[in-house]
């Protein structure tokens, strides 16, 4: 079994990079994604289809940040993979830590 936090700074990346790797293991299909893409790109964040695989908040979504942590777990053939995207943006820290 393999878990894995991702936190850091707002803005830097995190559920995005998140996302894709949870993509590219296997772990959400293409379909999903291009769903995402659709409806990234009516609200003008075309770019944000792989942060809507863990933002699933309607103000995460709005906003383009994290608020609350999101867990995704996900199976390759070698691992078990259970992931944490944590909020980066300082008025939800608190969010992580509890």
């Amino acid at each position: 079994h393999l878990n894995v936090v991702v936190i850091g700074h707002v803005d830097s990346g995190k559920s995005t990079t998140t996302g894709h790797l949870i993509y590219q293991c296997g772990g959400i299909d293409k379909r999903t994604i291009e769903k995402f893409e659709k409806e990234a790109a009516e609200l003008g964040k075309g770019s944000f289809k792989y942060a809507w695989v863990l933002d699933k908040l309607k103000a995460e979504r709005e906003r383009g940040i994290t608020i609350d942590i999101a867990l995704w777990k996900f199976e390759t053939p070698r691992y078990y993979v259970t992931v944490i995207d944590a909020p980066g943006h300082r008025d939800f820290i608190k969010n992580m830590i509890m």
